[in-house]
């Protein structure tokens, strides 16, 4: 089970439909992901929409490049958030579906993020939104 945070997190509508039409289309009780999907569906049914103009640079939303530590093994990573089948962990792309990529959704730099990893319980820190596609003006992507 995932460790959410009492933090807002935010999140595009239009990242918000594409998501959920994502779950739509996936049948998540047959999934290898299941518990994933699940996950990702309970941050966007609590996440607070915001029009693509409106969200902070600093927020990570789909298609976001980030910078982020892991707390307890002080590890420094850099992915983009993507859809599954843009998933290519060699270049630096993971899925949302993830663990660690439904963790980061929607929150911003600076924050920490507590969720659970095949490893276990883990914290990471958003170091940077290194790229945001609403705040370099690229909306549908």
């Amino acid at each position: 089970m995932a460790i959410m945070t009492d933090r807002t997190i935010y999140i595009t509508e239009f990242d918000r439909k594409r998501l959920k039409q994502f779950l739509q289309r996936t049948d998540i009780y047959q999934h290898a992901d299941k518990k994933n999907l699940v996950d990702l569906g309970r941050e966007l049914d609590r996440a607070t929409i915001v029009e693509p103009k409106d969200i902070p640079s600093t927020v990570v939303t789909m298609n976001s490049r980030v910078r982020f530590k892991d707390l307890e093994s002080g590890e420094e990573v850099v992915y983009t958030i993507v859809f599954p089948e843009e998933s290519d962990v060699a270049h630096g792309k993971i899925s949302v579906v993830a663990p660690v990529g439904t963790a980061l959704l929607g929150y911003k730099a600076g924050d920490i993020v507590q969720w659970t990893v095949p490893a276990g319980p883990r914290r990471f820190q958003i170091a940077e939104v290194i790229y945001q596609p609403e705040a370099a003006g690229h909306f549908h992507l």
